[in-house]
């Protein structure tokens, strides 16, 4: 039988801080298919994660189908804004919730994982990052700072995440970003300049996959999810009628689940997928493929009622 195998593997996976989001998800579906897995978590939520793992808060999100509980290898500090603790103002460095994280830039994420583990210890690695101070701002509201500001976060991070861990992964290696469809599509309310960083992600990606490609041998692909409820997203404010609209309009007519969007990056970790490079995967139950509403007067129905 054909099926997922990632025995042997081990993957790192930037941005989890709780059970909510899609890098949870990703890591959760990296350790179905056997992989051994780390994270990166911002160390103002670093704490209160630990605590929730250490009470057994989260066990049952953690168990896996067999019965098991996912156990991860390493939880290891990480601001994404930062490639090198230098860059990380004084003010930063010497609070208290990152004080006593020690380095806690890319670099640093890197430089743990290599002391821990060794040198190209690692087969995958996931960036599920993003961040835009200003984005409930219409683009034409954006300041200069809020928008390099969110490129920063949420795409050049990926950039620096392979900089810096391609020597870390084995030949033949696996990274993959987390996109969403204004990459390509207006997605009113969705500003500050997110959908010029998601764009820009996905140019990377095709960048990326031809550079690490020919240096490391490496693959490097993005899944474009559907919305979806986690913590980061709901901040946003208007997530519920995203989930809604795509439901409604969908070729498959249902709201995605984190658990498709770990699927599909076990997937694509996997030797199953090891033509498959520069890619941008859909996960959205087709939502991307619609020209028009399916259900225009249910749609118009809807704007009436307000």
């Amino acid at each position: 039988m054909l099926g997922i195998d990632l025995r042997g593997k081990r993957a790192f996976v930037a941005g989890v801080a709780d059970d909510g989001g899609f890098g949870f998800a990703i890591a959760k579906a990296l350790a179905e298919a056997g992989a051994r897995v780390s994270v990166g978590t911002w160390p103002p939520a670093m704490g209160i994660f630990e605590k929730l793992l250490k009470l057994g808060k989260m066990d049952a999100s953690l168990t896996l189908s067999d019965g098991t509980k996912l156990e991860l290898e390493a939880i290891v500090p990480l601001d994404a804004d930062f490639d090198t603790l230098d860059d990380a103002p004084e003010d930063v460095r010497s609070s208290k919730r990152y004080a006593e994280r020690g380095d806690f830039s890319i670099q640093g994420a890197a430089d743990l994982l290599r002391e821990r583990f060794g040198e190209q210890s690692f087969d995958v690695v996931v960036h599920s990052l993003a961040n835009g101070p200003e984005v409930k701002n219409p683009l034409l509201e954006t300041s200069r700072k809020g928008y390099l500001a969110a490129v920063g976060a949420s795409a050049y991070s990926f950039t620096a995440l392979v900089q810096r861990f391609g020597p870390l992964v084995k030949p033949g290696g696996s990274f993959l970003a987390l996109t969403y469809l204004a990459a390509e599509r207006v997605v009113p309310g969705y500003g500050g300049g997110m959908s010029s960083a998601k764009a820009a992600l996905e140019s990377d990606v095709r960048v990326l996959a031809f550079e690490a490609g020919r240096k490391w041998g490496h693959r490097v692909n993005a899944i474009s999810a559907g919305p979806y409820a986690s913590r980061a997203a709901s901040a946003i404010g208007f997530i519920g009628k995203m989930i809604e609209f795509y439901a409604m309009n969908s070729p498959l007519p249902e709201a995605i689940t984190a658990e498709e969007v770990g699927a599909t990056a076990a997937f694509l970790a996997s030797p199953l997928a090891r033509g498959i490079t520069g890619t941008v995967i859909h996960v959205d139950k087709g939502f991307h493929a619609m020209a028009v509403p399916a259900d225009v007067d249910g749609i118009l129905e809807a704007l009436k009622k307000g």
